[in-house]
């Protein structure tokens, strides 16, 4: 029953869970990680290191529309250290402003995703987060457990895929994926601008990256598996072909093309 809930390391009365025999009644839920704790966690780690994803990648753009070109290994390595820099030190902030630590957190979490359907939000929010973070390093993180382990024959499954996709299917497969993340991302401007919303307010942007990343993010992905595609081996192809300057000059036009569409929106640049 203790499964639920860990002792933060804060509280004077903290306790160690290891005993299989603690009820979760003896607990008092205010020294206790929950569910609703960790999706508030993993929520605002995702909004702060996206946004700070989004400055990072606006200078890169920046460097190539200079002329400078930054080969593919380099530019994934730079993105990465600068990543983790920066999610070293947010991650401790978040990690204080909820009166919780590292290992409380880690644990809870890993016992959250061993259960996911008992605890279904915790699994969406960590692995948004997840996502995000395979998306700069090019890692495969969803889906692993303690110890850096994963599923095997998921990876095989990817490679075997992966193998069989052309860089002319690539690229067409990035066209649709952007095509149907920007629709749906204007989709949420216009609904949150018919609310009345003000684009530029802070609270405001927060919401917006929440559902581009809940909704506009799931639209992408159900457009790829259309074409017979996963995310994963879509990741895994742009991975394969990195070293091609017609990808890279490719997805760096969609991005582009998708962050003007929604500047001609009203959404500020990030």
């Amino acid at each position: 029953a203790a499964g639920a809930y860990f002792a933060t390391s804060s509280s004077s009365k903290s306790r160690e869970l290891d005993g299989a025999d603690i009820d979760i009644d003896d607990l008092d839920t205010g020294d206790c990680i929950t569910e609703d704790d960790i999706c508030a966690i993993f929520d605002q780690l995702f909004v702060q290191m996206q946004s700070v994803l989004a400055q990072l990648s606006q200078q890169i753009q920046q460097i190539q529309m200079s002329g400078q070109s930054i080969p593919e290994p380099q530019l994934r390595q730079l993105l990465r250290q600068e990543f983790d820099r920066a999610l070293a030190s947010i991650q401790g902030k978040v990690f204080e402003e909820h009166d919780v630590d590292e290992d409380c957190v880690q644990e809870a979490t890993w016992e959250m995703l061993g259960e996911p359907d008992k605890y279904p939000k915790a699994k969406k929010a960590v692995e948004r987060f997840q996502k995000l973070y395979e998306n700069v390093t090019g890692e495969k993180i969803v889906g692993k457990r303690p110890g850096g382990g994963d599923d095997k024959e998921a990876v095989k499954a990817i490679e075997a895929a992966v193998a069989d996709i052309s860089q002319e299917k690539l690229l067409g497969a990035a066209e649709i994926y952007f095509d149907a993340l920007t629709e749906a991302m204007s989709s949420i401007v216009k609904k949150l601008k018919a609310e009345g919303k003000d684009m530029r307010n802070p609270s405001v942007a927060q919401q917006l990256q929440m559902e581009f990343a809940s909704h506009a993010n799931e639209a992408g992905e159900s457009a790829l598996e259309k074409e017979g595609i996963t995310l994963e081996t879509f990741r895994a192809a742009i991975e394969k072909y990195s070293s091609s300057p017609e990808v890279g000059r490719t997805l760096t036009m969609l991005q582009m093309k998708q962050q003007q569409e929604l500047m001609a929106l009203g959404v500020p640049a990030m």
